[in-house]
């Protein structure tokens, strides 16, 4: 299987929803997501495709000099193969060329396998926005990364990745 990344476009969303309504329990709607990569000048998202099947999506937003990851969700059959890591070091080499030095995010407390993930990338704990998720109040941990400790994502295939 041969992953491509690419920025997420309208024709990409019903596989996105898919994905978004198994992966989060309060999933975004098709506007909303139109709505961020239409409208919002601050807003960058991508799609993992496995042929024409999105299999992976992940966006942030770019303010000033930080990035701020909004999402990030991998389809169901695909977890484990390591393409959350993959969509957030194209966020991060994106997050540089555009003039971002520092990255952050929120994740549930309870998400031990995100966490873990952003921690191998370098993310750290700095902090709990406390009943943060509206769905069941839980809290979410606030996580920093300085993106000039890493900037290359380890592949110089551009937007391919073979062998996931």
């Amino acid at each position: 299987m041969t992953v491509r990344v690419l920025p997420m476009i309208n024709e990409y969303l019903t596989g996105v929803l898919a994905i978004e309504r198994v992966s989060f329990p309060t999933p975004w709607t098709r506007h909303s997501f139109q709505n961020e990569i239409y409208n919002n000048d601050f807003a960058y998202y991508y799609v993992a495709l496995n042929g024409q099947q999105v299999i992976g999506y992940a966006g942030m937003w770019i303010i000033l000099d930080e990035a701020h990851i909004t999402n990030v969700a991998v389809h169901q059959d695909y977890r484990g193969r390591r393409l959350g890591e993959i969509l957030l070091r194209v966020l991060m080499q994106e997050a540089v060329y555009l003039g971002a030095d520092r990255m952050t995010l929120e994740v549930r407390v309870s998400n031990h396998s995100a966490r873990r993930l952003y921690e191998r990338l370098g993310f750290v704990s700095a902090g709990v926005r406390r009943g943060y998720y509206n769905d069941n109040r839980e809290d979410a941990i606030i996580m920093w990364k300085h993106l000039f400790e890493e900037t290359n994502s380890g592949s110089d295939n551009g937007n391919e990745y073979p062998g996931y």
